[in-house]
């Protein structure tokens, strides 16, 4: 017999088994930003057999760089190369978020907190400053930073990515260093109520892949495995999530809430120079990470609250099971989209 899901939006512990069915099933929409950033589109799953599904969306869109989800599940935020909006589950009724005091901007990430009730975004023009934005999920602006001037090495295939974390009124920028590694910036107001932060001077760190936030830490995906990030915002090698052992990790998802939240890591196959590398769940528990699948390409991530993880690759959108995945090590995947065209984020919406 199949287990019975969770009730919808209550996202933490995705073990206990009973009967039901898939007909059952809440509505959850997902948003896809494909077409390079210049499409959004949705995809309807779940509801009750017979029913008619609901009429799909699609809108261009200008410079779209990811996706996320905020507080409710009932609009997403669409970070755009000029500045954040939310929209709701019909991708319509877009909301800007206060433009930052930066000129011109340039947004090339967004990274939201484990409650997304914060947000954190940066802003990097060609040959220009790092300048950081801090904002409440309602789009009001907390604070503004600009960081320590960036001398970024010469690209190639093992350099770090830049990658942003929030936690609290704090955010972290992991960036690539100029002889190796990665470097580590923090940046908080002094007081309170400061609408400029302080920022530390850059600490060398060994390479930093991704950062995400898991209960009230900042894990960090490293060339030696998953690790905590201390005090100073460097990975603790003595805090190391130990379910995905110590080879590289790139990626990092998770749902972001709950007392036992969800955790998936991947590894780039581009970098391993594998045709594909399994993408591993852990659910906060079990010793070791259990393999969802190998996966090529992979784009993004999004844990729904329905109790499925929906994994994106630049062409296809595949749906799997982590309640029957976890318990069964059947993971029961579909296909909901496919012969998309450089797909790059995908986030869950309540209908």
């Amino acid at each position: 017999m199949r287990p019975k899901r969770l009730p919808f939006l209550l996202l933490p512990l995705l073990l206990a088994a009973c009967t039901g069915t898939e007909e059952g099933l809440p509505v959850l929409r997902l948003a896809v930003l494909t077409d390079g950033g210049a499409t959004l589109r949705t995809v309807t799953t779940g509801g009750i057999s017979g029913q008619p599904a609901p009429t799909e969306v699609t809108v261009p869109v200008t410079g779209g760089v990811s996706l996320d989800t905020l507080p409710g599940g009932g609009r997403a935020i669409l970070t755009l190369a000029a500045g954040l909006e939310s929209r709701d589950a019909n991708l319509a009724t877009p909301q800007a978020f206060a433009a930052p005091p930066f000129t011109p901007v340039c947004l090339t990430s967004t990274a939201t907190s484990a409650t997304r009730d914060r947000l954190l975004t940066l802003s990097a023009c060609p040959n220009g400053p790092q300048q950081l934005a801090l904002y409440r999920s309602d789009g009001t602006l907390i604070w503004t930073a600009t960081l320590p001037t960036f001398t970024p090495p010469i690209p190639g295939p093992d350099t770090p990515p830049v990658r942003l974390a929030v936690l609290g009124e704090t955010g972290m920028v992991a960036r690539p260093a100029l002889g190796g590694g990665s470097e580590v910036v923090r940046a908080a107001p002094a007081t309170t109520g400061d609408p400029v932060a302080a920022v530390t001077t850059p600490l060398l760190s060994p390479s930093i892949r991704d950062l995400a936030p898991y209960g009230t830490s900042i894990l960090a995906a490293t060339d030696t495995g998953v690790q905590t990030l201390g005090p100073t915002g460097l990975p603790d090698t003595a805090q190391p999530v130990a379910a995905f052992g110590s080879g590289r990790v790139d990626r990092l998802w998770t749902n972001a809430t709950g007392n036992r939240s969800l955790l998936a890591a991947w590894r780039d196959n581009a970098s391993s120079g594998a045709s594909s590398e399994p993408l591993r769940l852990w659910d906060g528990v079990r010793p070791a990470a259990a393999t969802v699948a190998f996966i090529d390409r992979l784009r993004d991530v999004t844990l729904a609250p329905d109790g499925n993880l929906y994994a994106l690759t630049p062409f296809v959108l595949t749906r799997y099971d982590t309640v029957f995945g976890l318990q069964q090590g059947n993971w029961q995947p579909t296909t909901l989209l496919s012969g998309l065209n450089d797909a790059r984020a995908v986030t869950w919406l309540v209908p």
